[in-house]
């Protein structure tokens, strides 16, 4: 029985492309735990395992556990993008922003 946070996973694992081990690798965790998460109902995962695998899947961890949370995983993955560019100085910004213009007006 799958919950809301492995469906999440699993979601987000595949549209990486990562496999189990993947993950698991980049996760600092191992395959079982990664397959537990996504395939049953684990009383209460790890916070700091939780937290690697938000960061590696480009979400925050609060996205994966909050069972309300069903933003489509474009949109999470662009909410994280939006929080750290908020946090980063006005020279980057700027160059930020010009990228997206050039990218913008190659298509």
């Amino acid at each position: 029985m799958s919950t809301p946070l492995g469906d999440k996973v699993r979601e987000l694992r595949k549209a990486k492309g990562y496999t189990l081990d993947k993950l698991a690798e980049l996760a600092e965790s191992s395959k079982s735990y990664i397959w537990e998460l996504e395939n049953k109902n684990p009383p209460r995962p790890s916070a700091d395992k939780v937290a690697k695998i938000a960061a590696v899947l480009g979400v925050t961890a609060d996205y994966l556990i909050d069972p309300t949370d069903t933003m489509k995983v474009e949109d999470a993955t662009d909410a994280v993008f939006f929080r750290n560019y908020q946090k980063m100085d006005p020279a980057t910004k700027d160059k930020i922003r010009r990228m997206a213009k050039l990218i913008g007006e190659g298509e």
